[in-house]
């Protein structure tokens, strides 16, 4: 899987369509979540795109402090169900991890995870925050490292 880092600006026309493709497939379809997936926010995020053989696979997009929470995020953290054994989840966070630090120059990075996900974000440092709560009536957690 190769990374590819973008802002909003620099995605073709292809590259977004697969990335709104691709969090309708898992976020609306498999997961039964009918919710406002287009938020007006990615305008303002950086987009962290993994692709395999010219397809986008696996995605986040991640905020500068101050935008979506005091500290850096990440968000919209997804890989096609197909690709999931290959541990692309972990290649896209990583990604996504050293990308905020080498652009928005922060350690400090939040996100609201799914609560069932909360291993796989330990394992790349984050800490549960808080009580958990519901968004768009799936359990989550905020998570911080």
């Amino acid at each position: 899987m190769e990374i590819l880092i973008k802002d909003f600006n620099e995605l073709s026309i292809e590259e977004l369509y697969q990335v709104l493709q691709l969090r309708s497939e898992v976020f609306v379809v498999e997961q039964d979540c009918v919710y406002q997936d287009i938020d007006g926010k990615d305008q303002n995020a950086l987009h962290i795109l993994g692709v395999k053989d010219g397809k986008v696979i696996a995605y986040t997009r991640c905020f500068d402090k101050g935008f979506y929470f005091d500290e850096a995020a990440i968000g919209r953290v997804v890989v096609k169900e197909s690709e999931r054994k290959n541990a692309y989840g972990h290649l896209i966070l990583k990604a996504s991890v050293e990308a905020i630090k080498e652009r928005f120059k922060t350690d400090n990075i939040k996100l609201s995870a799914q609560q069932y996900l909360t291993n796989f974000y330990e394992s790349h440092g984050f800490m549960q925050m808080g009580e958990g709560y519901l968004e768009d009536g799936i359990p989550h957690i905020a998570m911080i490292k």
